[in-house]
Order: structure tokens, then sequence, then C-alpha cells
């Protein structure tokens, strides 16, 4: 398997407070170096930034059909270990947070198989969080 790296994304948000309280407290992500108008996230390792832009018009209604569900598109999120993940659904749903789909698993005894969720953050970017029964089955046709 190749070296991973870390990635590197930027959104932007309408809301630096509501973003903090959402990545900081809610997902748990330390805060690196900010400015009055951008924060940087370690979202698992992987820098985060989230850049105001009042003006974004937040998540459009574009989804895809996959295994019953309508994924909203677009969005981003982060591979997890199956325990990670099960921690941070049970941590969300004891938040009482909104799902766009609820955690869950989804392509059950088949290749692929996965623990998967999609919520919105403050400004309507969609993430999704999941982990695979099979990491080396990430890539697997």
């Amino acid at each position: 398997m190749p070296e991973l790296h870390r990635f590197h994304l930027a959104i932007p948000v309408h809301d630096l407070a509501a973003t903090r309280s959402f990545y900081g407290e809610l997902l748990g992500c330390p805060e690196g170096r900010s400015a009055e108008h951008w924060v940087d996230f370690d979202l698992y390792g992987h820098q985060f930034v989230a850049h105001l832009d009042p003006g974004h018009p937040g998540r459009t209604a574009v989804s895809n059909p996959v295994d019953g569900h309508d994924v909203p598109v677009p969005h981003f999120g982060v591979l997890l270990s199956p325990a990670a993940w099960r921690e941070l659904a049970d941590r969300l749903t004891a938040a009482d947070t909104e799902f766009v789909i609820e955690p869950h698993t989804r392509f059950v005894g088949q290749v692929g198989e996965q623990s998967t969720m999609f919520l919105l953050d403050p400004s309507g970017n969609a993430l999704e969080f999941k982990a695979f029964a099979d990491d080396a089955q990430v890539f697997a046709r």
C-alpha cells in the first residue's frame, strides 16, 4: 500500500463561531491557526480550512441514489476505523444531531461493506464519515 498523505481542503462557511462550535466542539477537531476570515482544523489528521463567505448559497438539492438512500452531492468526509466511526456515531446521536442519512451499514455482505452517516455543518456543507468492514476493500470493485 502506498504511503498515505494528509489532504488539505478549504470550504466556504457563513459563520465562523458556528463553524468552531460544530467542528471544534461537536466533531472534536482541534483548532489550528486562524485569522479574521478563516480557521484551520485538524480533521482526523487532515488540514481542513473554513473560509468565511457570507454569500455562499450552502447545500444544493442534488443527490444520487446509493443503496436506497439519497446521497448529497457534493460532500466530503473521512474514512475512520470501525471503532472511531462507532464512537463518533454514538457522540453525534447523543447530541441529537440531525442526520441527512442516519448511521447505518450499507452493502451488507457485499464487496465494500461499510458503515456510513451523513450530516450537514451549519453552513449546509454535507459531510460523510464511514468505516469499511475490511479496509482492504476501500477501492475494491
